[in-house]
């Protein structure tokens, strides 16, 4: 259900709730990283009782307002207000310590303690000799996650927990020290949509509480869906602050990107009847996935669809050697490949875009030349020595083709925003010549204008004669861009949908098991 003020028109709405004091309030804020101005002199308020979103592409400063406010940067020029009175934070804790927590999209937890050392760490209750007090610190963690209807074990080791359960331990965290102001930084890009809704409930009730919620996401359907007011960023400045019932999706997006965005739905190319360059036959991997059998012809990108746990990425990982099968072939070009590791597959002209770019795709610290060089390192030296002209002219060359924004090649690759760090991991493999493209979640963390050009780099890879096989939890990525669609469930492949078969209704019919019923 919507806030009371859902009807209200943003005049009145600035109103009614500039009648209580905002609990943050930052004015001009600028913030550079080595000589880029990323924030151009932003303003916003954060109000209690109010789901505040923050969105726009991907390097708009959306993130970087959260983490100025929760105390992880300090603003090159600008006030930050909290209470009423300006603050000069220098860290996290500081924050913390004025109500305001920080809640990433990679929940920053550790694995090795159980929930309550989690929530507690560094403040145990303890008793007598300074000696941790095991069992009011248990209770208490216990009263925090009933307070958030989340029924966990205070005992469990997190490293069991799924990324929806990290994350409510984060938040118990922070409602233990009495915080007042949440920031959601992309915290829904790993959910599926139940832990979506589950989340939701708990942020509505935050908020019905008095707390005041920054929302970053670049999810236009969520930010709709849970947002009270809506704050757009571009290129750094502040470009416009909507109500969700004066605006629509397509409002947003123009706000978002300065121009339209076509959502056309790409057709299959003439050559995607063209011989099969992938083919799996029977593949199985004991109880995770069984009898698996599809292909995917030159020029064809077929895409894989299915609920968390299905065995989409278990399947990818087994054909690129990162993991053994345990039954079936897999053939590419006609010929049987058994690829015992990924060096293995590279061999055989396979190429895998992992889920998780940034600790799986990417070296962080390492400059993007080096990133995008990697995977052919050993053909790129001189004399037993890496040849750093070689990479960079090779790595400039990638920059051009896929469009990569950046200052230059040296810089480092966290310095990028998502969708130029997927375009990095792409170039990564794209160096290898590979005949068969593995794409896992490809626009995971992107805004809509970055996943556009994904999408575009997707249609002129197959275009080109790659054969390419996309896994990724958005039907509508699924819908736009496959020619064909398969859907996991429970390990098993359950249904192909030809070009024009399907919809998101009959996709998820299928990949949950409910298809015969609607029948």
């Amino acid at each position: 259900m919507r806030s009371w003020w859902w009807n209200v028109s943003l005049q009145d709405y600035a109103h009614t709730v500039n009648s209580a004091e905002p609990i943050v309030s930052a004015r001009g804020i600028r913030m550079a990283f080595a000589g880029v101005e990323v924030l151009k002199g932003v303003d916003i308020d954060l109000f209690p009782g109010e789901v505040h979103g923050l969105i726009g592409e991907n390097g708009a400063g959306k993130s970087t307002l959260g983490k100025l406010i929760a105390g992880i940067y300090r603003p090159t020029a600008g006030t930050i207000s909290i209470g009423g009175v300006a603050r000069s934070l220098g860290s996290p804790r500081q924050a913390m310590e004025l109500g305001v927590a920080l809640i990433h999209q990679e929940p920053l937890t550790f694995p090795d303690l159980d929930v309550a050392e989690n929530i507690f760490v560094g403040r145990q209750p303890t008793k007598g000799m300074k000696r941790v007090d095991w069992a009011a610190m248990r209770t208490r963690a216990g009263e925090l996650l009933s307070s958030l209807g989340v029924a966990l074990d205070p005992k469990a080791k997190v490293s069991g927990l799924s990324v929806a359960d990290q994350q409510m331990v984060e938040l118990a965290a922070a409602l233990s020290q009495d915080a007042k102001v949440l920031i959601l930084d992309e915290t829904t890009a790993s959910l599926t949509p139940k832990e979506v809704a589950e989340l939701f409930v708990i942020v509505r009730k935050l908020r019905d509480q008095g707390c005041a919620i920054a929302f970053v996401s670049h999810r236009l359907d969520e930010i709709f869906q849970i947002c009270d007011r809506i704050t757009v960023l571009r290129d750094g400045d502040k470009v416009g602050e909507r109500l969700p019932s004066e605006c629509g999706v397509p409002d947003i997006i123009r706000m978002m990107v300065g121009r339209e965005l076509a959502s056309e739905r790409f057709t299959p190319a003439e050559h995607s009847q063209g011989k099969v360059m992938l083919e799996l036959k029977g593949l199985c991997q004991g109880k995770i996935f069984s009898d698996v059998s599809f292909n995917v012809r030159k020029g064809e990108i077929v895409g894989m669809a299915g609920l968390v746990g299905a065995g989409r990425t278990d399947v990818a990982r087994a054909i690129f050697g990162i993991t053994h099968k345990t039954g079936g072939a897999v053939f590419i070009d006609g010929v049987e490949v058994n690829a015992r590791n990924p060096q293995d597959a590279m061999k055989h002209g396979f190429a895998l875009v992992p889920e998780d770019r940034q600790h799986h795709g990417l070296l962080m610290p390492i400059s993007i030349c080096e990133n995008a060089c990697l995977a052919v390192l050993r053909g790129m030296t001189k004399t037993a020595l890496i040849d750093r002209k070689a990479i960079r002219a090779r790595s400039q060359e990638y920059v051009g083709k896929l469009r990569i924004a950046l200052r230059d090649v040296d810089q480092s690759v966290r310095d990028l925003s998502g969708g130029n760090q997927q375009k990095v991991v792409l170039s990564k493999w794209l160096m290898t010549e590979p005949k068969v493209l593995i794409l896992d979640e490809p626009t995971r963390g992107v805004d809509v204008g970055a996943k556009a050009e994904v999408h575009r780099l997707m249609r002129e890879l197959a275009d080109g004669g790659l054969a390419i096989l996309m896994i990724s939890s958005d039907l509508q990525e699924v819908l736009t861009v496959s020619e064909r669609i398969l859907v996991l469930r429970e390990g098993r492949l359950v249904r192909t949908f030809e070009p024009g078969e399907a919809t998101q209704e009959t996709i998820m019919l299928a990949a949950t098991g409910q298809e015969a019923h609607a029948l």
